[in-house]
C-alpha cells in the first residue's frame, strides 16, 4: 500500500469513527428506558411520547355505578415502557426509574343512566376525549416515604395538561396504593392481565 493510500485509509477510518461516536453519544439510548425528567424546582415533567409505550390496559368506574361519586369516573388508560414491563414480568418488581402513566378518558356519548351508550358493536362503555393525566415514578431514594413511588397529577381536565407537576401528598395518592397494593409493588396488577400473562 502506498503512503498516499495509507493516509487516505487513516482519514476515512477517523471520519467513520467520528460519525459513529457522534451518532451514539448525541442521543444515548438505554434498553432500560430514558427515566423521568424534572424541572429545576423539582417538579416532574410529562414523559415524552408516553402513548407510544406499551398500553397495559384500561379500567372504568362510571359515576352512575358508584352513587354518582366515583373517584375517577373516566377510563384509566395505563402505559409503561417495554423494558420496565419486561423486568416486572421477570421479577415481580418494577426497576428503579420506572414510570407508569395513567391517562383519563371521558365516556363517549353516554345515552343511558348508567353512562353506557349504544354503538354499532352493541351497548357498552366507550372512550371519548382525554380528560386528565396522572404519573407515578419509582425511585426508592427520592420517594422512600411513599413506598418508593412518587405520585403526580398533571390535571384532571381536558388537554392541554400542565407541563410539570409537583409530587402529590401521601394522603392524595400513595396511601391508597400502600393499603391496597403493597404486595404487588404498589400497582394494581390484578386489573391488567398483560402484567402476569406468560
Amino acid at each position: 500500500m502506498t503512503l498516499q493510500k495509507r493516509i487516505l485509509a487513516g482519514v476515512l477510518l477517523a471520519a467513520t469513527s467520528a460519525v459513529i461516536y457522534s451518532a451514539t453519544s448525541a442521543a444515548p439510548v438505554s434498553a432500560a428506558g430514558n427515566g423521568p425528567t424534572y424541572t429545576s424546582d423539582g417538579k416532574l415533567e410529562i414523559p415524552k411520547n408516553y402513548r407510544d409505550w406499551v398500553f397495559i390496559g384500561a379500567t372504568v368506574t362510571p359515576n352512575a355505578l358508584n352513587g354518582g361519586k366515583a373517584g375517577f369516573p373516566e377510563f384509566h388508560n395505563v402505559y409503561v415502557e417495554a423494558a420496565k414491563l419486561a423486568a416486572y414480568k421477570k421479577t415481580g418488581v418494577f426497576p428503579e426509574g420506572t414510570i407508569l402513566v395513567k391517562e383519563l378518558a371521558l365516556l363517549r356519548n353516554s345515552t343511558h343512566p348508567d353512562g353506557s351508550a349504544d354503538e354499532a358493536s352493541g351497548r357498552g362503555f366507550f372512550e371519548g376525549a382525554f380528560n386528565g393525566l396522572d404519573v407515578t415514578v419509582k425511585d426508592s431514594k427520592r420517594y422512600s416515604k411513599t413506598g418508593n413511588w412518587g405520585f403526580f397529577n398533571f390535571g384532571h381536565h381536558a388537554q392541554p395538561y400542565s407541563a410539570a407537576a409537583k409530587e402529590a401528598s401521601k394522603e392524595e395518592c400513595a396511601s391508597c396504593h400502600i393499603a391496597g397494593a403493597s404486595k404487588t409493588d404498589l400497582t394494581w396488577v390484578q386489573f391488567y392481565p398483560i402484567m402476569t400473562a406468560k
